[in-house]
């Protein structure tokens, strides 16, 4: 019968199934064929009555025994070797044996455990020796508390379970060591009765707390292995299991412990180290791993070594499994097993589960040792083969089925096919068949007898007929006909033969004048049972028919040609089957004479007006045909339609887009999907955008199918340990192609063996649970609605939920590169305790202290990533002079693994950071004071600081000159050689390594420096804000900006005997938007302020430029200080990079030198006033200093001149300063201010020198005061009486 298949074995249980006592017992059996198989069993070699017992049932439609324990029994009693068949008419298939074990915990006896007496220093080892359980029970070392025992190099736990001390401290005695079992299927935990230990000292001590303490130093001695004995040892192991090497030795100190393998090196990739290197376990060992290995433990009192030979063995593993072989009636074939081992397994065929040499003779089938041929095989030879490979350490059985299928033929085309060809082309007729045997194929036409074949046909193997050159006389019917000796079958194929589309009269090259009339012909021959559709391009692109153009039959029409048509005018005449283009180039001239005069006209372009009068014809299942009359274009061409339809069921009242045409066609073929209930709209484009949509069409509703395409985007992954999540994107509206969408959603284990799960879903999302951890799985996701299902789906592989890794990373190793960076390598984990998606090796490290005493440290955990399968990494960025810790962990999907022991590193000395900060302050114009703090990060011992310092003026700059200071000394004052230059300062500290990081800091700006030009007569000024002030003093043209000057800055002046008013200029607006406006001057007689207002950006250099009333200043040095008295002034301010507008000047006249309302200070009330208060302070003074006298003492009024300003004084503080040009410095008895400024000794003799003091300075805030001075001619009085106060006001400061 078609579908028949023998049985084949999905799933069953493993060949070691050992259960839980307190559960049901599930022995998994299940088969697919057709027709379902039925099961039987046998236990211990023999039928098993499954219905004689009431505890065992077999499940339906399946082989899976289930033995219930509710109504009691012992699960002991059924205990043994099970195994399954599963038979059909076809074959029996048989799964492997299957040894069921009944999980067993038992007691531990009940042991007197005495005191263990063992002298400091000697070896020890406490057996555990646990009860035999099944499976064995996992062991581990505890105290009568609960504490677990730390384990080391020194003290750990063999894989016997028994804890080995490789030598005893006293220490050793502060607890008590209890062995602990823990059995897996009972969740249990039995405890050993505690060993409690007495360590033996000879030499003790006591300590301050009474506590007992052991001499210094215990006998050293050399190594000595407690596990294994003696030199040598011998182990066997089967192949693709792991390979564990254990050697625990003795001695003190305690020992470390070094694998190799005699002549070679360990198995790359494969090998780890663990119990503190005393174990090498070697992962999925092979024959290549065989051969002597040997542990060297060693300390600093000699070696010892031990010699394993490991031999390698192996089970049954496939070379060649056989498969499932489908053979046609009469055709040959074979089944291959072969496998491998040590020793070589044997090979054993049964059929049907027995014996081959019992069943009964086939003489199509001959056995061959691992092969069995079958030849010329005949309906009837179907059967399941299993083939049995075994040796002593385990067995292989494979079951593959042979089918001897016999289907008749059947074709596989739709029938009555209809195939049209233009005359004269290639063409093909298809017929796929299938049947067993394979069908022989023949042709036919209008039911003749003559097999078409030859000449002008050409049939293939596949079973197409191939016609080189159709004809006129090929037209007809065709049938094929499949043959094997089950039947036949048959199908017709209609072909029609049209005639080819030609243009007989095509477009013509032409040159027309401009406003003319063009004709374009294009007439065509084509076949009449096919639609002819005739379109135009221009320069290959869509042609716009707008109101110029007429579109007929036969041609083109363009009236008034304009220079704008010029161009390649392309006629494209095309049907379903061919089509067929002609080419014309027109050329346009202008006209030389016009008979009329012309008015042009541009007219205003707007969006196009909508489209109307939609229409829906060729009503088709997948297809419409929709046509509209296009509204008008308002004089910019309709480049573009868009369609776009509206569906009711699943997002009503919202449009999408359809599809786009050119605005050349105002009728289109739109494509639809079934059971959707259509309704269009057009909208129109053109250059200047979209028209409004048009009035929508009437609805059309398409049938429903079965979906033609499956969802998208298909994918598993966990979200938990134990799930898949299957997610995948669903159909839209247009894809579902009937009502009731759903999914078909389809999972199994990778394994071609498998059987699939389904599960039907309505949501795009399905949870799996009860997976094992990160395992791959095949999924198909399958859409479905009431019409039927999609094609089958494309196979996605994922994966469920991943765990925590099991293991962390071995033999962490550092090596350090320099002072912040150290090279790190470990020992990868296993790939099988990962339990996911390896991401990457993650070390955490940690900075615990620094090598610098009563340094705070950060202690914050910051992590490196390794990302993927590797050994090796850098840690950078570390500080220098520091204690680091560091663990390593593997990192997968879900997070963390276990954390590897704590691995301690120092980092060597490094050069330190800059100094936290780096203070100038300029007391004077003879000396600066610097003033530091030490480094953030010393990253090391400090052994000094190094100080470079150069002047620098503008562009010049003079030599570096260098200090150093001791690593205590933060402070340092520098006398300067030049007042008018700046200094730049570079300050670094160093350790023994070298220098640090450099801080670099610059003088203040002296307000009043700048370089010196004698060529032209600008004043630059250098401005930081929305106000710009430059002040006229001595100084002479500025070349470049060398004082920032604070924004929204007001010069003014001490009082004057008469100022000018001020003079104003409107707003000045540059290119740029940016203006300069109110400027103002501030004239005295011989000097001005000059102030302004600007919104350029901050750092703008600007220029003042003035010339007099008269003619222009040109002298060889100009003094803005030297300004005539009663002499009118124009003045320019612009950026330096411009030049001035001849009208954005202003003006100011500078007052007379003497003035009529001059008004004598002596004759104010205040100054008498004044004069009398400071008398009355001289007074007290000389009483003082005659008392002070007539004491024998005497008492100088200043004890140095000379001396320097007080660097704490309230102006070194905020940075302001005094400042006077070559011609007033400070005389030797100038007396120091209150706020730490020089006062010149001052004289009341001339009124005139009083008031016109032309001296001034800057206050920080950039504002102009003036000052009192004197004339230089005065001379100092001699002796030591104090000849300072000559002035009141200098008497005032004398007192202070």
């Amino acid at each position: 019968p078609s579908g028949s298949a023998p049985p084949t074995i999905t799933k069953q249980s493993v060949k070691d199934y050992i259960v839980d006592p307190r559960d049901n017992i599930f022995i998994e059996c299940e088969a697919k064929g057709n027709p379902v198989p039925t099961f039987s069993w046998t236990r211990n070699g023999k039928f098993f009555n499954v219905a004689k017992d009431p505890k065992v049932s077999m499940r339906r439609r399946s082989g899976t025994l289930v033995i219930d324990f509710h109504s009691g029994g012992r699960p002991e009693d059924y205990e043994g070797e099970y195994q399954c068949f599963a038979r059909n008419d076809y074959g029996t298939a048989l799964s492997s044996k299957i040894h069921l074990q009944v999980s067993k915990s038992p007691l531990w006896p009940k042991e007197k455990v005495d005191v263990i007496e063992v002298d400091e220093g000697a070896p020890l080892s406490l057996q555990c020796n646990p009860p035999p359980g099944l499976p064995s029970p996992v062991i581990f070392w505890m105290s009568s508390s609960m504490e677990p025992i730390h384990q080391d190099k020194r003290v750990s736990q063999g894989q016997n379970g028994d804890l080995y001390f490789s030598n005893v401290m006293l220490q050793d005695a502060q607890t008590d060591y209890s062995c602990n079992a823990r059995f897996h299927f009972t969740h249990t935990i039995q405890q050993k009765n505690p060993y409690t230990l007495k360590v033996k000292t000879s030499k003790c001590h006591a300590d301050s707390s009474g506590w007992v303490l052991p001499a210094r130093g215990i006998t050293e001695t050399t190594p000595s292995f407690m596990y294994p004995y003696g030199t040598s040892s011998s182990q066997m192991v089967l192949r693709g299991v792991d390979l564990l090497l254990e050697c625990i030795a003795s001695g003190v100190p305690a020992p470390d412990i070094m694998w190799y393998k005699k002549g070679g090196e360990l198995p790359a990739g494969k090998t780890k180290l663990e119990n503190f290197n005393k174990a090498l376990r070697i992962s999925n060992v092979s024959e290549e791993d065989s051969g002597e290995y040997f542990c060297l433990a060693s300390n600093k009192m000699g070696s010892i070594r031990h010699t394993i030979s490991v031999r390698v063995k192996a089970a049954p593993y496939w070379l060649d499994e056989p498969q499932n072989l489908i053979l046609a009636p009469g055709e040959d074939g074979r089944l291959v097993c072969r496998a491998n081992g040590n020793p070589k397994p044997a090979i054993q065929w049964l059929v049907n589960g027995e014996p081959i040499e019992a069943s009964p003779p086939n003489p199509s089938r001959e056995v061959s040792g691992d092969t069995i041929v079958f030849r010329d095989t005949q309906i009837g030879s179907s059967a399941v083969y299993q083939c049995n490979a075994s040796n002593e350490h385990g067995y292989l059985l494979a079951n593959a089925f042979v089918s001897v299928l016999d289907v008749p033929p059947r074709i596989l085309a739709p029938r009555n096919q209809l195939i049209k060809v233009i005359q004269n082309n290639r063409t093909r007729l298809d017929c796929p068949f299938f049947g067993s045997p394979i069908p022989t194929l023949r042709w036919f036409k209008n039911g003749q007898g003559n097999t078409l074949d030859g000449g002008n046909y050409k049939a293939h193997e596949n079973g197409s007929l191939e016609m080189t050159m159709a004809r006129k006389e090929d037209q007809g019917i065709y049938t094929c006909v499949a043959t094997n000796i089950l039947g036949k079958a048959e199908a017709q194929v209609r072909l029609e033969v049209k005639d080819p589309t030609r243009i007989v009269r095509g477009p013509e090259d032409q040159v027309m004048m401009r406003g003319s009339m063009l004709r374009l012909h294009c007439r065509v021959k084509h076949d009449p049972t096919l639609k002819l559709t005739v379109t135009w391009l221009k320069d290959d692109a869509p042609l716009y028919i707008g109101n110029r153009m007429k579109k007929e039959d036969d041609g083109l029409k363009i009236y008034g040609v304009a220079e704008r048509d010029q161009g390649d005018y392309t006629c494209v005449a095309s049907t379903e089957l061919d089509k067929d283009s002609a080419k014309a180039y027109l050329t346009v001239l202008g006209k030389t004479v016009l008979p009329v005069l012309i008015c042009l006209v541009t007219r205003p372009t707007e969006r196009p007006d909508e489209p109307r009068d939609l229409e829906l014809t060729d009503l088709a299942e997948r297809s419409v045909r929709l046509t509209w009359i296009p509204g008008d274009d308002n004089n910019s061409p309709i480049t573009d339609y868009l369609v776009q339809f509206e569906e009711d069921r699943f997002q009503p009242g919202i449009w999408h887009n359809h599809s786009r045409y050119p605005g050349s066609v105002n009728s289109a073929v739109l494509r639809l999907s079934p059971y959707v209930n259509y309704q269009f709209r057009v909208i129109a484009v053109n250059e200047v955008g979209s028209s409004v949509p048009s009035v929508p069409s009437e609805r059309y509703q398409t049938n429903g199918a079965r979906p033609e395409i499956n969802p998208t985007g298909v994918q598993g992954a966990g979200t938990q340990k134990n799930n898949m999540e299957i997610t995948w994107t669903p159909l839209n509206a247009t894809q579902a192609y009937g009502p009731n969408l759903r999914y078909i959603v389809r999972w199994r284990r990778r394994d071609p063996r498998g059987s699939w799960y389904n599960e039907t879903v309505k949501t795009p999302r399905h949870v799996v649970w009860n997976t094992p951890i990160y395992v791959p799985y095949e999924i198909k996701v399958q859409a479905e609605n009431d019409f039927g299902r999609a094609p089958e789906p494309d196979t996605v592989i994922g994966y469920s939920g991943e765990d925590y890794p099991k293991a962390a990373p071995t033999d962490v190793r550092i090596r350090v590169l320099n002072s912040t960076a150290v090279a790190l390598t470990w020992t990868r984990v296993h790939l099988d305790t990962i339990q996911g998606q390896l991401k990457e090796y993650r070390a955490y490290f940690w900075r615990d202290s620094s090598l610098l005493k009563n340094l705070w440290v950060s202690k914050k955990r910051q992590y490196v990533s390794f990302p993927g399968d590797r050994n090796r990494g850098i840690v950078s960025r570390l500080f220098p002079y520091s204690n680091y810790k560091l663990e390593m962990v593997v990192t997968n999907g879900r997070g963390d693994g276990p954390r590897s022991e704590v691995k301690e590193f120092p980092t060597p000395e490094g050069v330190p950071s800059s100094p936290r900060y780096l203070r100038i302050r300029q007391p004077n114009l003879e000396s600066i004071n610097l003033e530091w703090d030490h480094p953030e990060h010393p990253n090391g011992v400090l052994t000094g600081y190094n100080l470079k310092y150069q002047a620098f003026n503008g562009s010049k700059t003079g030599r570096t000159l260098v200090e150093n200071f001791s690593p205590n000394q933060t402070r340092f004052t520098l006398q300067r050689t030049d007042p008018i230059s700046r200094y730049r300062f570079f300050l670094s500290a160093r350790t023994q390594v070298g220098e640090g990081k450099t801080i670099m800091e610059e003088s203040p700006a002296l307000l009043n420096e700048g370089m010196w030009s004698s060529n032209c007569f600008w004043l630059c000024c250098g401005v930081g804000g929305g106000d710009g002030t430059c002040m006229s003093r001595k100084v002479q043209v500025r070349e470049s900006v060398a004082t920032t000057l604070p924004a929204t800055t007001a010069a003014s002046t001490t009082t004057a005997t008469e100022r000018a008013p001020a003079a104003t200029t409107k707003q000045e607006l540059a290119t740029n938007g940016s203006s300069i406006w109110d400027i103002r001057a501030m004239a005295n007689s011989n000097w001005a302020n000059i102030t302004w207002s600007h919104n350029y950006s901050a750092g703008t250099d600007f220029v003042v430029k003035y010339i007099t009333s008269k003619h222009q200043i040109t002298p060889s040095s100009v003094q803005l200080a030297n300004l005539t008295p009663g002499m009118m002034y124009k003045l320019w301010v612009f950026p330096i990079w411009s030049s001035p507008s001849e009208h954005s000047y202003i003006t100011f006249t500078t007052s007379s030198a003497y003035t009529k309302n001059h008004v004598d200070i002596a004759t104010q009330g205040w100054f008498i006033g004044l004069m009398c208060a400071i008398a009355l302070l001289v007074l007290i003074l000389l009483i003082v200093c005659f008392i002070k006298r007539s004491r024998g003492g005497k008492y100088p009024v200043r004890d140095n001149k000379d001396e320097h300003l007080n660097p704490e004084d309230k102006n070194v503080e905020d940075g302001s300063f005094d400042y006077s040009d070559e011609d007033n410095k400070p005389l030797p008895n100038s007396q120091t201010s209150l706020d730490g400024t020089i006062k010149q000794q001052e004289s009341d003799d001339s009124l005139v020198d009083y008031g016109e003091g032309g001296e001034g300075q800057f206050n920080e805030d950039g504002s102009f005061i003036g000052q009192y001075t004197v004339k230089k001619d005065k001379e100092e009085t001699e002796g030591n009486e104090s000849s300072e106060a000559t002035s009141p006001v200098n008497a005032i400061y004398s007192l202070a």
